[in-house]
């Protein structure tokens, strides 16, 4: 092992090689639009087991990453982005404080709904040695449908728990995950079944 190796092992951080990752879409969200109110009703619930998720994946070594939305804020960084979010009188700040990232965590910035449009995140998981995805966030029938897709199309094992995504209603919720397990082939077992990590 390396010395650089050994110093990230010693300040906690995840292995760089894993075959499964684990993805946060659009989690870091103000929800300042007219429906993040709507949203926030079902994503808290979601957010609260995604925190539980990430704890569970930190301990087994696997790797998180951010894939979140810049917003048309083209100027920003992702830190700066966080910070901004757990504003005073932000509709999504507590949400927020859920799922605030730590050092040893990757993140990618993406301007459309998918987390692999005009991104690095392919680049990233092929650096891990990624084969699984385990998908959660906000919103299901959206960004974490479309990122499904195109992680289908690269030939991504997926995992999309279904108790760790929300859209603005439950009926679209329902909708997004009944199409990603009938046509991607996504596992959809909620994260709090026993076993959740023993067939990765």
């Amino acid at each position: 092992m390396s010395k650089a190796a050994g110093r990230r092992k010693k300040k906690g951080f995840v292995a760089e090689q894993s075959k499964t990752a684990l993805v946060l879409i659009d989690v870091i969200n103000d929800l300042e639009f007219p429906e993040g109110k709507m949203l926030l009703k079902h994503a808290m619930p979601a957010a609260r087991r995604i925190a539980a998720l990430k704890a569970k994946a930190t301990r087994r070594g696997i790797p998180t990453i951010y894939v979140n939305d810049n917003f048309g804020r083209w100027r920003s960084d992702f830190r700066a982005q966080v910070d901004r979010c757990l504003g005073i009188d932000i509709v999504g700040a507590e949400m927020v404080r859920l799922l605030v990232p730590n050092e040893a965590d990757y993140f990618v910035l993406k301007p459309k709904h998918s987390g692999f449009h005009c991104t690095s995140l392919e680049i990233l998981l092929k650096h891990i040695g990624a084969q699984t995805l385990i998908l959660t966030g906000f919103a299901g029938n959206l960004c974490v449908l479309y990122t499904a897709n195109d992680a289908y199309m690269r030939d991504f094992k997926l995992i999309v728990p279904r108790d760790c995504i929300a859209s603005e209603t439950r009926p679209a919720n329902d909708y997004a995950l009944s199409h990603m397990e009938e046509c991607l082939r996504a596992d959809i077992r909620p994260s709090t079944r026993q076993g959740f990590f023993t067939k990765l």
